[in-house]
């Protein structure tokens, strides 16, 4: 599993980990019941604090993408694996909104009104 950060950027580390993890969940890439590095060994391999990666997990977490067993690590949830069937609805209505001219910061502000 991949996961990689730029420590040049203006967006957080933990973030980026966030980030990495939900974009290889909805690329099908990582599946349901797959683990995720541990944070000690993730922070090691990253070279950030352990305290990041352990921040980027509550994050996921809370969002019910992962779940935190105590012994056993970070294990993605079947939610997670939604993420994939998710994207390709994503990737339809970009295409549509592509077609008609619809601006991305229209078509961000239909999505967030949607969801409210």
């Amino acid at each position: 599993m991949l996961i990689r950060v730029d420590t040049t950027s203006s967006e957080p580390l933990f973030e980026q980990i966030a980030a990495a993890v939900r974009e290889l969940a909805s690329s099908g890439t990582a599946i349901a019941g797959e683990r995720l590095p541990a944070a000690r060994e993730l922070a090691e391999s990253l070279d950030v604090n352990v305290h990041t990666v352990l921040h980027a997990y509550q994050q996921l977490r809370d969002e019910g993408l992962i779940e935190l067993r105590r012994g056993r690590g970070a294990i993605l949830t079947g939610s997670a694996s939604s993420l994939t069937d998710l994207t390709k609805h994503v990737d339809v209505l970009v295409a549509e909104a592509r077609r008609l001219g619809v601006a991305p910061a229209t078509l961000t502000a239909m999505i967030t009104k949607a969801y409210s």
